[in-house]
């Protein structure tokens, strides 16, 4: 079964036991996040939208790095203008350890029963205004 996540502004195809590199989190080394899920699948049909409400998708924080130094460089001909200079971004290191599916009925099998019923009620007889 795989996910796709939602972190950082950016979205990561995860499965269970995947370490991956994410925008930095605020929460120590150690500690246990819930990331976004926009879908999962895998295991039958995909779920998304309103059938995720109870689905869960936790990965462990498995330590804070740094990302390689991006150069730079602002140069304007003629006019003696140069500039150099270079940023690393701040990173960190999650391992998913778990993705799970919510224990209830999926919203189509319930709007399907929810069709069914109302299939089978008696339409309520119209009244007219002649008072019969």
């Amino acid at each position: 079964m795989y996910a796709i996540v939602k972190t950082g502004g950016k979205q990561y195809r995860v499965e269970e036991g995947q370490t991956l590199l994410v925008e930095r989190l605020p929460d120590d080394v150690g500690a246990t996040v819930a990331l976004h899920p926009l879908l999962l699948a895998g295991d039958g049909d995909p779920v998304d939208g309103d059938a995720l409400g109870s689905a869960k998708v936790e990965a462990e924080i498995v330590g804070h790095e740094r990302g390689p130094k991006l150069r730079i460089v602002k140069f304007k001909p003629k006019r003696g203008y140069k500039r150099r200079t270079g940023h690393r971004q701040e990173l960190t290191r999650i391992r998913v350890t778990s993705i799970k599916k919510s224990a209830g009925r999926s919203s189509g099998a319930a709007s399907r029963s929810r069709a069914k019923k109302d299939a089978a009620e008696p339409a309520p007889a119209e009244v007219t205004s002649d008072g019969s």
